[in-house]
């Protein structure tokens, strides 16, 4: 039997030791980009590309940065914002609402025959509001939960029902809608804050709570995540599908609430591309498109980096005919960075 001598041994060692990998210094770039996407997840590349912007603008544009522009930025967005909290919802559960943009203009239509009919202006709101949530959870949750037919499908036909109802009630004219409450919701406000801003804040604190801390939430991941899967663990596939459609109609309604206010009138033409920019906006914040991934924290730095892009082309003076070119392959270019950066992240 042979036995190591001990500086053999000491020699193994050492040579174990330098062909080990040296330790990462704890203060490189790499080690500061993992404890942010720890952090921040799945959106990591949009709020990258959000610092960009804030940069690029504050350096090139004086009023970029100041109160008054920042806050315009957020009320004009405001109905981005609620949309895209309702898009979230469906999107964490494996589908899409093309019609929920449809649904701000039928909101409108609803709030102008309401206010025609003599109904109170807080009473003719809450009918609205519910109307979204019943229209969305009856039309397209069912279409989608109940009958199984494909998102896309389901909440395009509803698309083309809604804008076609709109156009038949109002012959394609736009209608003015006075209403001193409506005046407030579009330019009032609240302790200081503007009442768009407010809506915003509660809608996005709400929803958050919702996916965060309830147990309709989970059931909405474990949906997105393995529609079998779920309903084999007892859950009601059907009820959280038609629910989950049901806010984003609500959030349709309360955006269409928002842009009335702030418009007086009530247009059949409202929301036509906010569906889609919504969507790319939620895509940027992490939530993946396959279901069971996402959250509102991503969505806002989504919809973040829209408002501040399409606020910037607009101080820089870009001709209106290259804002859609800049704006979109800027959000392109953001999309894949997001998806490649937080492919198989979970945002809650």
């Amino acid at each position: 039997m042979t036995t190591s001598k001990p500086a053999e041994v000491g020699e193994e060692i050492a040579s174990a030791a330098d062909a080990s990998p040296a330790p990462r210094p704890r203060g490189s770039v790499g080690e500061l980009l993992r404890k942010l996407h720890g952090l921040v997840g799945g959106f990591l590349g949009a709020a990258i590309v959000l610092v960009l912007l804030v940069v690029l603008l504050t350096s090139t544009e004086s009023s970029f940065l100041t109160f008054g522009n920042l806050k315009n930025v957020l009320i004009t967005n405001s109905p981005l914002f609620v949309v895209a909290v309702g898009m979230t919802f469906v999107m964490i559960s494996s589908g899409f609402d093309l019609s929920i943009g449809a649904m701000m203009a039928v909101s409108e239509v609803l709030l102008w025959e309401f206010l025609q009919l003599g109904v109170p202006s807080v009473v003719a709101i809450a009918l609205v509001l519910l109307a979204g949530f019943l229209i969305g959870a009856l039309v397209n949750g069912a279409l989608v939960g109940v009958f199984g037919v494909n998102f896309f499908v389901a909440t395009l036909g509803s698309m083309t029902l809604f804008y076609g109802i709109v156009d038949v009630v109002t012959n394609g004219t736009t209608e003015i809608v006075s209403s001193h409450t409506l005046s407030s919701i579009g330019y009032g406000d609240i302790l200081g804050v503007p009442v768009p801003i407010a809506i915003v804040l509660v809608a996005l604190l709400g929803g958050g709570f919702v996916l965060r801390w309830t147990s309709f939430g989970r059931t909405v991941y474990a949906v997105g995540g393995n529609r079998e899967a779920a309903r084999l663990a007892g859950i009601s596939t059907r009820w959280v599908v038609m629910s989950v459609y049901g806010i984003a109609g609500l959030c349709g309604a309360l955006a269409g609430v928002i842009d009335a206010g702030r418009l007086g009138a009530a247009s059949p033409t409202d929301g036509s591309s906010i569906a889609l920019i919504s969507g790319a906006a939620v895509l940027l914040g992490g939530t993946s498109l396959f279901g069971g991934v996402g959250g509102l924290a991503g969505t806002i730095v989504g919809v973040l980096v829209i408002a501040v892009l399409g606020n910037g082309v607009n101080l820089l003076g870009v001709s209106n005919y290259w804002q859609g070119v800049v704006t979109g392959g800027v959000l392109i270019g953001a999309i894949l960075l997001a998806r490649y950066q937080g492919r198989g992240q979970h945002v809650h």
